[in-house]
């Protein structure tokens, strides 16, 4: 009994270790931040900045304009998420579901391009319509492009997460509504709202979340100050006016608006997806009326255009651009190299940091005895992984540019900075693609790997690494797809200081070179798609128990 003991005390102090570990890099790393958010001057503190008109009309902005985009994607998310449920043999109906993903894990710029190119003065719509005898009768600028640029990323979003709750419901209530000749009304009022009312709350509550959160599209679509947040307007404060004073109450502000948010968000029931596109047939009679079906067919072809067509654009915009040129431009290489840089350091940081904090709640878990300490140190871990969310990046990048701007050297560590801040980004979906791997295999293995006297090392290279690697390499690549898309912390920190390929994009979209940009946007694009596939999980073998964490 005491080899037993002593070999699962040998494993379980390292992962107690490597949790601390985490703790403590992260609590720095942010901590940091703070500290220089915090030791910045404030001339009558936060509630004298928040008695500034300006402030109060930037706050009110970035609320009113997270509201009304929540609206409109759960609010178009319904009748989508409810046509996808019930018709199940749609033609496309996989694709679509699969489309849906694209925008979440899409660089953000990519997609404001798409749409400027549907949408814009120039814009395939506009097009259409001024020949039509309408002069210019669309911008996409100002409150409205915030809108339909939210709706474009968060309507799938909303989608799969009201079409996953749909899909949990029990085969004998669709029966039972064929049985009593429900009608698609009263189908969806005592049928697919009750269902529906418990998971709604949760995803607006997380797309507000977002929204108040944006950065790149309100920075794009803002339209000047009438239409400002206060991530943009902390931007605007460091960049332009370069007043570090009001940059510092902006961030401070960002932070309690934030942290009020979060603890709404805590009381509501959270909603996931649990993987839909099964391509399970579901027993739906309510959806076998013709007119019924017409309906529905237009409404998913509509969905499905507005998804496409952005995307669309482009991919044909970027091919007009000269691509062999743009590759051959000193800006391009040098952009994209300290792009893939600094993705791969935030890939890995993220990766590693995610898989230290797994393993630290795993050993804590299946303790016998799990004392205070050990359960204080799980929850400060399950906490790590959600502080982006009460720190933005808006506000990280903040305080380490005026930590950095005290000891006077801005440049030399503005890559190291912009990928801690991106690490911290990805963590939560690393530990998201992570944990159900490794609580799995743990569960399967420890005992074994117990009675067989392993080290640390040889558990982690003979019994670990041939299970996890696979959704060790989804981590990873999810990571350095998000860190390539990242435009919030390099804009705060400047093209002087440090390039990366959104940064370019962002400069030649400002510079009226959008054949460029358009070209850029599609090179960048070609470089996530192709971490996308290489991090995608392989086979069938490992299907069973897998998420689905676009």
């Amino acid at each position: 009994m005491l080899r037993p003991l002593h070999q699962s005390r040998r494993q379980r102090l390292p992962a107690l270790a490597g949790g601390l570990f985490v703790l403590l890099a992260v609590a720095g790393f942010v901590g940091t931040a703070l500290a220089a958010l915090l030791a910045g001057r404030l001339s009558g503190g936060i509630l004298q900045a928040f008695a500034d008109p300006v402030v109060r009309s930037v706050l009110s902005f970035t609320l009113w304009q997270a509201f009304l985009s929540t609206l409109l994607s759960v609010g178009l998310a319904l009748p989508v998420a409810s046509a996808l449920a019930r018709q199940p043999d749609f033609p496309g109906r996989i694709w679509l579901i699969r489309l849906m993903a694209v925008p979440m894990g899409l660089p953000v710029l990519i997609g404001a391009l798409g749409l400027i190119g549907m949408f814009g003065r120039s814009g395939i719509v506009n097009d259409v319509l001024t020949g039509l005898g309408l002069a210019e009768p669309i911008s996409i600028y100002g409150l409205t492009g915030i809108l339909v640029a939210h709706v474009f990323f968060n309507l799938p979003l909303a989608t799969r997460l009201l079409l996953s709750a749909l899909e949990r419901v029990p085969a004998e209530y669709w029966r039972t509504s064929a049985s009593l000749g429900f009608s698609p009304l009263s189908t969806f009022r005592f049928i697919e709202w009750p269902v529906l009312a418990r998971v709604i709350p949760g995803a607006a509550g997380l797309i507000f979340m977002l929204c108040v959160t944006s950065f790149t599209l309100v920075l794009i679509f803002g339209g000047g100050p009438a239409a400002t947040t206060i991530e943009v307007a902390i931007y605007q404060a460091l960049r332009f006016d370069f007043d570090p004073e009001r940059a510092v109450s902006l961030a401070l502000l960002q932070i309690i608006v934030t942290g009020i948010i979060l603890a709404a968000l805590s009381l509501l029931p959270a909603a996931s997806d649990a993987g839909v596109t099964s391509g399970r047939q579901f027993p739906r009679f309510d959806g076998r009326r013709p007119l019924v079906r017409m309906a529905d067919g237009l409404l998913l072809l509509a969905a499905a255009l507005f998804l496409v067509l952005p995307l669309g654009q482009v991919v044909v915009s970027g091919l007009q651009a000269d691509l062999v040129r743009l590759i051959g431009q000193d800006a391009f290489q040098e952009a994209a190299t300290t792009s893939l840089v600094v993705a791969l350091g935030s890939g890995l940081m993220a990766t590693l940091l995610a898989y230290a904090s797994v393993a630290a709640r795993a050993e804590i878990a299946t303790a016998r005895n799990r004392h205070i300490g050990n359960r204080l140190l799980s929850l400060a871990l399950a906490a790590v992984s959600s502080l982006v969310l009460l720190v933005p990046t808006s506000v990280l990048a903040t305080g380490w540019f005026l930590a950095l701007r005290a000891q006077g050297d801005i440049a030399s560590f503005a890559p190291f900075v912009v990928a801690g801040i991106n690490a911290l980004m990805a963590l939560p979906f690393a530990v998201r693609v992570l944990e159900p791997a490794y609580r799995e295999h743990r569960a399967g293995t420890a005992r074994l790997a117990e009675s067989l006297g392993l080290s640390v090392w040889q558990r982690l290279r003979r019994v670990d690494w041939p299970v996890l690697k696979r959704p060790l390499s989804m981590a990873l690549a999810f990571a350095m797809a998000l860190s390539l898309g990242d435009l919030g912390a390099v804009a705060l920190f400047g093209s002087e200081n440090i390039m990366t390929l959104p940064a370019l994009i962002y400069a030649r979209m400002g510079s009226y070179r959008s054949t460029d940009a358009d070209g850029l946007a599609l090179l960048l694009g070609l470089i996530c798609l192709i971490l996308a596939l290489l991090g995608a999980p392989g086979g069938q073998r490992s299907s069973q128990g897998k998420e689905n964490h676009a």
